[in-house]
């Protein structure tokens, strides 16, 4: 059967609320994310993600200090991102809590970054996020919560991560984000079948069936979603049932 499949709740946090959009856009309000983190940790979720979405100076320290609440009211595996530029910033996120960290604009213009992460502190604290769109021609990553585009392909950028120490890849399509009308399994199940390391779908969600679509056609090995757990469309202890019953291995 191999490792159970994960299910994972992204909380973007601006300004110190939970905000989720539609295709990187138009922001709403979705609660407060220690309250949040709680309940899904209460409910069964395999692990959190947090991602700092305006990551300036100011808003960097008052985001640590949530950090540091979250870790206090949380008991499974929790993964942070937004703005780490350095090994202090990773260091700085470690200490006040989290198990894992998450980079994305900065591994693409400093690749070496995944590398200094790894040796640091060991590939299992490195997850490189991918924000990418299906583009005229062809995959290619996006910079700057996906503003900018880069000439990087994802699959080309995902091995390349995955051979400088990278311990997770995060695959969002940009297409599929906020629309709810299942994950990009064709692209995922490529990463998946080419890539020794975990890949996690995100972007998506709007279902339980798309769920079990990402695990068995995507092949992935866990899922994210935030809007369908922030706004009680999905429970996490009914999605897992309901994979249980499709033959998926999920954690009960």
């Amino acid at each position: 059967m191999g490792l159970a499949k994960r299910i994972i709740p992204c909380l973007d946090v601006k300004d110190g609320q939970t905000v989720k959009g539609t295709n990187f856009v138009n922001l709403r309000a979705a609660g407060d994310p220690v309250e949040l983190a709680k309940v899904y940790s209460q409910q069964g979720a395999d692990e959190l993600v947090f991602l700092d979405i305006t990551a300036s100076y100011e808003e960097r320290k008052t985001f640590t200090e949530m950090v540091t609440r979250v870790a206090q009211e949380i008991n499974i595996p929790f993964t942070v991102g937004g703005g780490i530029n350095e090994l202090a910033d990773v260091e700085r996120l470690l200490y006040a809590g989290a198990d894992k960290v998450s980079v994305n604009s900065a591994a693409l213009r400093n690749p070496k970054l995944i590398e200094d992460i790894a040796n640091r502190f060991g590939s299992q604290v490195c997850v490189c996020a991918i924000d990418a769109r299906n583009d005229e021609d062809g995959w290619h990553c996006y910079l700057k919560g996906g503003r900018e585009r880069t000439e990087h392909n994802l699959f080309e950028w995902a091995h390349e991560a995955q051979e400088r120490g990278a311990g997770e890849i995060l695959f969002t399509s940009m297409d599929h984000d906020g629309v709810k009308t299942g994950f990009a399994n064709e692209a995922l199940r490529q990463l998946t079948d080419n890539l020794s390391i975990p890949v996690i779908a995100s972007g998506g969600a709007g279902a339980m069936e798309h769920f079990r679509d990402t695990f068995i056609e995507g092949h992935s090995d866990a899922a994210l979603a935030a809007s369908v757990f922030h706004f009680g469309e999905i429970a996490i202890p009914t999605l897992k049932q309901y994979l249980h019953q499709q033959g998926i291995k999920v954690r009960l």
